[in-house]
């Protein structure tokens, strides 16, 4: 008998702002679930806090943080620099952006995800970092993922995400694949979570009718998993947790009274929770350096506070500056909010922000102590029988 079938069976559902807060509030699960603990996240969004997950580095490791990064050589936008001419009435129009919107995604291969989330006139020297499907093999371009290394050692194991329908397909999906035996590890995201939370985070009523049906569907997952293996294990994560919205500001506002040119003088990337800026003149960096200390939202990240957290890039290309608010406050600006969004819950804070926590829960004991989200990878390559050492899959 191979190592491979001496796997028990398990399955690891990632649930989008599920956070540690909210999840004891409600008692999630919490007989089917006794193992719990919360992990620290990291600091942005999902779209560096997953890679993590999968790959148990951190950012500056993994290469994945903001979705933008400053990239005006390889930038699949630099068509765009020749309509600079335009306007911003007519380049910044909305019917301009979902045009840019369907460009990136039909015929430019950058994923589903891409949206036109800065202004067109930023966007030929900006990058999109999530062009591939990371919850396949080869996903994450700078380090292996578990699915890679899933793929390396021969593991039968089953992968369903957004690219693969709702949460409730998925968790139909799932049950089904389990109940035929067609693989060993599953893991299933479910996206719907973190939409709801921006808007019900302290709504008690809501919550508890949301996740009363989550709860449902993931009995039923755990229930069909131990009838196919008494052994079987179900754990529970989730890439951060979500913070509710107590004020606004409207940075991007104030930084153009300052009258600097863009794309000339500097580059801002505005997202819900953070501003990021590059500089082409040291008048723009001295400017705007001055505004931001004048602030009380928030501050600018050192860089030493940036290899603490991990997000460190020697090549800047998430930014020559890092302006975080502080928690509970939202840009009101933001290139990633529609016009007049108003959420009452936000993530993406300092990692230190209690509300921020992920989540761990489980019917087995862990493999280590869970502290942060990148224990996630640690306990699925456990599951799976992996070596820290197994061959990395070949890089396409």
């Amino acid at each position: 008998m191979s190592r491979v079938d001496r796997l028990d069976l398990h399955v690891f559902v990632l649930i989008d702002a599920f956070g540690w807060e909210i999840a004891q509030r409600l008692g999630f699960l919490s007989d089917a679930l006794p193992h719990r603990a919360p992990l620290r996240t990291v600091l942005g969004y999902s779209s560096g806090a997953i890679p993590t997950m999968l790959t148990g580095k951190s950012p500056a490791e993994h290469g994945h943080w903001n979705l933008f990064y400053y990239d005006p050589e390889g930038s699949p936008f630099r068509w765009l620099r020749r309509l600079h001419f335009l306007p911003d009435s007519v380049l910044g129009h909305r019917v301009v952006r979902k045009a840019v919107k369907e460009v990136g995604r039909r015929a430019l291969g950058l994923g589903p995800l891409f949206d036109c989330a800065v202004s067109p006139r930023v966007l030929p020297w900006l990058n999109w970092v999530e062009k591939r499907n990371i919850y396949q093999p080869h996903g994450i371009r700078g380090v292996a993922s578990i699915f890679d290394r899933l793929a390396v050692a021969g593991v039968p194991h089953r992968a369903y995400s957004y690219h693969d329908g709702t949460d409730a397909e998925i968790l139909s999906r799932a049950r089904h694949d389990i109940e035929a035996g067609r693989a060993t590890l599953f893991f299933v995201y479910l996206s719907e979570i973190d939409a709801f939370l921006h808007h019900h985070v302290e709504d008690d009523a809501p919550l508890k009718e949301k996740f009363s049906i989550y709860e449902t569907g993931l009995r039923e997952l755990l229930g069909t998993a131990l009838r196919r293996d008494p052994r079987a294990g179900l754990t529970l994560f989730s890439d951060h947790g979500m913070t509710p919205v107590r004020r606004h500001y409207d940075l991007a506002r104030d930084i153009e009274t300052l009258g600097l040119r863009l794309p000339d003088d500097y580059l801002a990337v505005y997202d819900s929770t953070m501003a990021r800026f590059w500089f082409f003149s040291e008048r723009a960096r001295a400017l705007v350096v001055e505004r931001l200390a004048s602030l009380t939202c928030g501050r600018v990240l050192t860089d030493e506070e940036q290899a603490a957290l991990g997000i460190r890039f020697g090549d800047r290309r998430y930014g020559d500056l890092v302006f975080l608010l502080e928690p509970g406050w939202l840009v009101s600006s933001s290139n990633f909010n529609a016009p007049g969004w108003q959420p009452t819950g936000m993530h993406g804070y300092h990692p230190d922000d209690p509300s921020s926590d992920a989540i761990f829960l489980s019917n087995q004991a862990p493999p280590r102590p869970m502290r942060t989200i990148a224990d996630a990878y640690a306990c699925m390559a456990h599951a799976a029988g992996l070596l820290p050492d197994i061959a990395e899959a070949p890089r396409r």
